[in-house]
């Protein structure tokens, strides 16, 4: 098996380099290279390689763009972008244009060859500071839901009582549960429906289901 490649980088050096490392592997064969994304475009249309290589900072049409319309010339290929940005907006733009792989310049000497045998079978390889940088956003992202969600209208002991109301227990239950009486657990269901917005226990179920708190069906 040989995993065809083409390269594009308006750099002769950064290409030259790439390919002498490249051919060291026998099952790797890189078939042409391009100084710029309009002529990778038209090389990859007339030989549609296995992967293709694109300098995400190209002169005529960048790597971003190139790989959007690489895939749609050849829908097969798998694209890595090579990069000396390792910003979220950058990382994401090519993912979202379709590139299987991210290599930042400093790393890919050490990581280009594992880069194509993981996108050639369908997965995808990103480098490891873009994968720290992918996952501290997906935290922030994450945190900033939370606090954007209905939940923090709830004080902890409503949420308490939301999933247990939602899991079928009684006021009697959860009065026995939690030590209070069964007014007060009144009391907190319907400070937490009120606040949520919800006025029947089948839409407090859905709630509770939507977001994680419950996993009942």
């Amino acid at each position: 098996m040989v995993i065809t490649i083409v390269l594009a980088d308006d750099h002769a050096i950064v290409r030259d380099g790439l390919r002498s490392l490249l051919e060291t592997n026998e099952n790797l064969k890189v078939i042409g290279d391009a100084d710029n994304g309009r002529d990778a475009l038209h090389l990859v249309s007339q030989t549609c390689p296995d992967v293709a290589i694109l300098d995400i900072a190209m002169p005529e049409m960048n790597g971003i763009e190139a790989t959007r319309q690489i895939i749609d010339v050849c829908p097969d290929i798998k694209v890595i972008i090579l990069s000396m940005h390792a910003t979220s907006r950058h990382i994401y733009r090519a993912l979202q244009a379709g590139a299987r792989g991210y290599l930042l310049k400093a790393s890919a000497g050490f990581e280009v060859v594992d880069a194509i045998h993981a996108v050639y079978k369908g997965q995808r390889y990103l480098s490891q500071k873009i994968s720290d940088i992918i996952i501290e956003d997906y935290i922030t992202q994450r945190e900033t839901e939370e606090v954007e969600s209905p939940l923090t209208r709830l004080s902890s002991r409503e949420r308490e009582i939301l999933q247990l109301v939602v899991e079928g227990k009684s006021s009697s239950d959860i009065a026995s549960l939690l030590s209070l009486s069964s007014s007060t657990v009144d009391t907190y269901r319907s400070r937490l429906m009120q606040k949520l917005d919800i006025s029947d226990i089948p839409s407090l179920v859905k709630f509770a289901i939507r977001h994680g708190i419950t996993s009942i069906e």
